[in-house]
């Protein structure tokens, strides 16, 4: 049985996507910054007979937490499939880039950013375990400069100073990290699962959990020779 550790599970988009991965024969590690938090969501998950997964109480702005959130899964099992990097922020407080405190990005970054960083760092050593394996860093249509200076693009007009950037900067990450990892049996991408209505966006999304959740799915569960490196859409690839 492939083993999938997801951050931020408890609730919204990693929930929805370790609901479909449990369907799909996975063991999931349900993480979740609050541990009651997350055994509600495993006992939800339960309750539909989705009894393949364990919580992992894990705050990836935490080194001692990640630190344990490992040894948790190491406990459990000698090698993991995939890690879905889906913790994270809106940074909805943020102002104009003139004005935005540095408080806020630091704080946005040490979730969105550093958070993914100190995570993957982490279990790196139990992916390597794996024949092959996959590391899906969630990022957002918001991170393509590309598109920002596109005035047609639906979005143009988001350009917040703190999530956005976050994820650009964790998109360029994810080329660094998928670069070094060329040569071993990790693939490394970065996904924007699109625009879903969870709690993040005040619900605003224009789609489902269940249709955004899918995407991460669909790159979670490559082939291995699948693409390395690249960042995708519900659409397909998307400019940096």
């Amino acid at each position: 049985m492939k083993n999938v550790l997801i951050t931020g599970a408890n609730k919204g988009l990693g929930f929805e996507t370790a609901r479909q991965l449990l369907r799909a024969g996975y063991f999931v590690f349900l993480g979740s910054r609050n541990h009651a938090n997350g055994l509600a969501a495993q006992q939800q998950l339960e309750a539909e007979g989705l009894d393949q997964v364990a919580v992992i109480e894990i705050d990836v702005t935490s080194d001692d937490s990640v630190r344990a959130a490992a040894a948790a899964v190491r406990a459990h099992t000698p090698h993991l499939d995939v890690l879905l990097n889906n913790a994270g922020i809106s940074g909805v407080s943020e102002q104009q880039p003139s004005t935005v405190a540095l408080e806020t990005i630091r704080t946005v970054l040490e979730t969105n950013f550093y958070g993914v960083i100190r995570t993957t760092q982490a279990l790196l050593p139990l992916l390597h375990q794996a024949p092959e394996a996959a590391i899906v860093n969630v990022s957002s249509d918001l991170a393509s400069l590309t598109r920002h200076q596109q005035p047609e693009w639906p979005y143009y007009a988001f350009k917040g100073a703190a999530y956005g950037p976050s994820k650009t900067a964790l998109n360029a990450w994810t080329v660094a990290l998928a670069y070094e990892l060329r040569d071993s049996a990790i693939q490394v991408n970065a996904v924007n699962p699109g625009f879903t209505a969870t709690d993040l966006n005040g619900f605003q999304g224009t789609q489902t959990v269940e249709q955004g959740a899918a995407v991460l799915v669909h790159y979670a569960t490559l082939p291995a020779d699948g693409p390395r490196g690249q960042f995708f859409s519900p659409d397909g690839p998307t400019p940096w």
